[in-house]
């Protein structure tokens, strides 16, 4: 066999892997939905890339062609390289991390998969085979979809929302909306003799598809369902003939029913008991639906203000998001790192010139197959696709599965409307002789090194980083893994860190560990996250987490100087501030605890979380009366679940309300600690025979805690 022989079937093998990868799930590493897909993809690109060089060299029909689709995709991602080294954090902006997989390195293979996909398949007429694969991939997919559907298999994230091998509803869904145009377009390509088995086939699985969609309970993709079926009805009145604009005027008509029809149902019973159903339906209710997301564009529309024309980077929108946070994003997830819009995020990303390169080479894609010599049904298919996506963008953000179909409609606008670059066309072709001895040696060995050095050190870091993190394995182990996980400098430095100050934090306070251990881990802890701030010292997570480290091992010194730069970083805050109130309280300064909380409370009193701390920080201080007072306007109550009115009131020697709220809190969560606490509190109030029944209790319910229940019965003055 050639050399060329064995570099074509290389490349044709990786591209055709590519679109089964939604199946794997890389138990094995941190976040194992979302690693072992993209290192896969990445190692698969840089594996057809080393073949491609070698077809190239030998064989001009495999040269790069010149499009405005791959010139403004090209120069978008050339732009983001001086966009990201100028970047707040320009090591994350490069690599990204595990949660995201994202960054600049991301974009490049995504480049390369673009060129590859469109030589390789133009030169071999593979582009229907290939397109069928991604169906087949995604059928498989939309399998394990319908089995959590049915309840067979469990959904990994929530309880009603549909996620597949995806793990995650949002990318699920974003993957199907492409699928569904895509076999659709296949299914109407499928006419010939002896296939209708084929093209029924197909049409049975869009319909599943769009069934699964709607499990996601993905309402932006949704939405960009719809709008992708109104587009393409609209576009096919123009492209067909009589009978066509017939068809397409109906299934117009019918789309444009159902939104009317589901407005109008919008508080019907079967609506708001459907929870998928309910979810879309809230679209209509827009401001109250969007109330999140429109303050988070707000606060990215500051950002790009801010940094118009290189932008903060890529995985820079934590930066945007802590400088600008809104105080009323407090019942939100603390550190959002996505705009939640595709074109915010481009934005955010590498400033306005990232937005535009963006939606120019949109346009030359959607503008190339519109003038593409092409079947109509791929034409309007993939142009829906792309308006869909473009509407679903607006909601959501992107990722390896949207980015996959993405690139390859592309490419295939691409190949649709390329003309040869002569300087490629004139160069010679290299002959077998050079081949075997030059060029093939020479491909292989780049792309070992490409996948060793791009790939290998992460994924081997991510697996000591699980290693670290199993809480079976003994504390030297542990640590071990962790020195182990720093060692692979892979791509996700702060996402170890950060999880290694966690475990320092919790392992700091087990008097189970030796004390020579203990204090290996907090070393090598606090040497790390030094390390991390060094790199990133503007980023307002890392501060506040090394606060509560510090918080945790009793050094309020240092925990409040970790705050202090925290807050400077998102001075509106309430998470940050209250972190500050928890360290002033526990080190006794009660009175500044009060200011602290008061403060976060103050910034929105529509949350009453903050106002349940300063109450405590009061009735500490010996103001009970306005503490209650305060508790009562917050909550309604004075029997809150609150840490540290317990230590108020326990302070104060206030036993029926210290009673009041260990009874609340028992009876949300009964645990043998919250019993045994409630009994203490019996015992300090006088009364002991409420005590000693709850301590019983406590025993009954939790038998593997009687010993440390018989040492209070003991105490209480009683035998077993």
């Amino acid at each position: 066999m050639t050399t060329k022989t064995i570099a074509r079937w290389v490349a044709i093998i990786a591209l055709f892997i590519i679109p089964f990868l939604g199946l794997y799930i890389s138990n094995g590493l941190y976040f194992p939905f979302i690693t072992g897909k993209n290192f896969l993809f990445r190692a698969l690109v840089e594996i057809a890339l080393a073949a491609w060089l070698v077809l190239a060299v030998c064989d001009a029909k495999y040269r790069p062609r010149f499009s405005w689709t791959l010139a403004w995709y090209g120069i978008l991602v050339l732009w983001m390289v001086l966009a990201d080294a100028l970047a707040v954090n320009p090591h994350k902006a490069f690599w990204s991390n595990y949660e995201r997989m994202d960054g600049w390195v991301t974009l490049a293979h995504l480049l390369v998969f673009f060129v590859v996909l469109a030589a390789v398949l133009s030169a071999e007429k593979l582009w229907r085979k290939w397109w069928l694969a991604f169906i087949a991939g995604n059928a498989l997919v939309s399998l394990y979809g319908l089995s959590q559907l049915a309840g067979w298999k469990a959904i990994h994230q929530g309880s009603t929302r549909i996620d597949a091998t995806i793990g995650n509803a949002e990318y699920f869904a974003g993957y199907l909306l492409f699928a569904i145009a895509i076999t659709l377009w296949q299914a109407f390509e499928t006419r010939e003799k002896g296939q209708a088995w084929l093209r029924y086939s197909l049409f049975g699985l869009a319909i599943v598809q769009a069934v699964l969609l709607f499990a996601t309970g993905t309402r932006g993709t949704l939405i960009g369902l719809v709008a992708a079926g109104i587009f393409g009805s609209a576009l096919w009145i123009f492209e067909a003939g009589k009978q066509g604009r017939k068809v397409a005027a109906a299934v117009f008509a019918v789309l444009v029913l159902v939104v009317g029809g589901l407005f109008v149902a919008r508080d019907a019973s079967f609506v708001k008991d459907n929870p998928n159903l309910d979810r879309l339906a809230s679209v209509f209710t827009l401001k109250q639906a969007l109330g999140p997301r429109l303050t988070i564009w707000h606060m990215a529309t500051e950002g790009i203000k801010e940094k118009p024309v290189a932008g903060w980077g890529q995985e820079g929108f934590n930066y945007v998001f802590n400088q600008y946070y809104e105080p009323s994003m407090y019942a939100q997830e603390p550190w959002f790192d996505r705009a939640h819009d595709i074109f915010l995020d481009w934005a955010i990303a590498g400033g306005i010139p990232a937005l535009v390169f963006f939606l120019l080479t949109l346009v030359a894609a959607a503008w190339a197959l519109y003038r593409a010599p092409v079947s109509r049904f791929e034409r309007v298919l993939l142009l829906s696709a792309l308006a869909g996506y473009a509407v679903q963008g607006l909601a959501v953000f992107d990722n390896l599965f949207t980015y996959i179909p993405l690139v390859a409609i592309f490419a295939l606008a691409h190949a649709n409307s390329s003309r040869p670059v002569r300087a490629f066309e004139r160069a010679p072709e290299l002959n077998d002789t050079r081949l075997d001895t030059l060029a093939g040696p020479a491909a292989l060995v780049v792309g070992v090194l490409l996948v060793y050095f791009v790939n290998v050190p992460s994924v081997l870091a991510g697996r000591e980083l699980i290693a670290g993190l199993t809480p079976s394995n003994s504390a030297d182990a542990r640590l071990a893994s962790f020195k182990e996980a720093v060692s692979r400098h892979g791509l996700a430095h702060q996402e170890i860190t950060e999880q290694l100050i966690s475990f320092a934090g919790q392992a700091a306070t087990d008097g189970s560990i030796p004390q020579q251990t203990r204090q290996d881990i907090v070393d090598f802890a606090g040497a790390q996250m030094n390390a991390e701030l060094t790199r990133a010292p503007k980023d307002a997570r890392l501060h506040i987490q090394y606060a509560l480290f510090y918080r945790i091992i009793s050094d309020y010194d240092d925990a409040m100087k970790e705050s202090a730069a925290a807050r400077a970083l998102s001075p509106k805050k309430q998470t940050i501030i209250i972190e500050q109130g928890l360290e002033a309280f526990q080190a006794g300064k009660y009175a500044d605890a009060k200011d602290l909380f008061m403060q976060a409370y103050q910034l929105d009193t529509g949350y009453a979380d903050p106002a349940g701390y300063a109450a405590s920080a009061m009735i500490a201080t010996g103001d009970i009366a306005g503490g209650k007072t305060l508790l009562t306007q917050a909550y309604g109550t004075t029997t809150v679940d609150n840490p540290l009115l317990v230590v108020a009131y326990y302070d104060a020697k206030d036993w029926n309300d210290l009673i009041a709220v260990l009874e609340l809190k028992l009876k949300d969560e009964p645990t043998a600690m919250n019993g045994f606490q409630l009994a203490a509190a019996y015992s300090e109030s006088g009364r002991r025979d409420d005590a000693i029944a709850q301590v019983r209790a406590t025993i009954a319910a939790h038998p593997d805690a009687e010993a440390q229940g018989d040492a209070l019965l003991e105490q209480l003055g009683v035998g077993k």
